[in-house]
């Protein structure tokens, strides 16, 4: 078992993509249990088939990758996770 604590947050986008690849071929290769912790959505869908989210130590809501992937999210605080992660959209008007 293998503790991931935001391992690619301070990487840019290719190198992070290259680091969770790599991350993935050992899981399977080691057959490793990784326990994930992260703020980045797109991160845990990719690594993680299961995922639970916490708000102050406590879980609020157990979910599968695929429930992340359809956004089927049932306590309002990871409905709220999910829409932060989607972004924002831009308001200004470059001329």
């Amino acid at each position: 078992m293998v503790l991931l604590d935001e391992r690619t947050s301070a990487l840019d986008a290719s190198i992070q993509a290259e680091v969770l690849n790599l991350l993935d071929r050992l899981r399977q290769v080691r057959k490793l249990t990784y326990i994930l912790v992260s703020h980045d959505l797109s991160v845990v869908s990719h690594m993680c088939d299961r995922l639970m989210v916490m708000k102050q130590g406590a879980v609020v809501e157990k979910m599968t990758q695929q429930d992340l992937s359809a956004h089927q999210a049932k306590e309002p605080y990871t409905q709220t996770l999910l829409s932060a992660s989607l972004g924002y959209k831009k308001s200004v008007t470059y001329l």
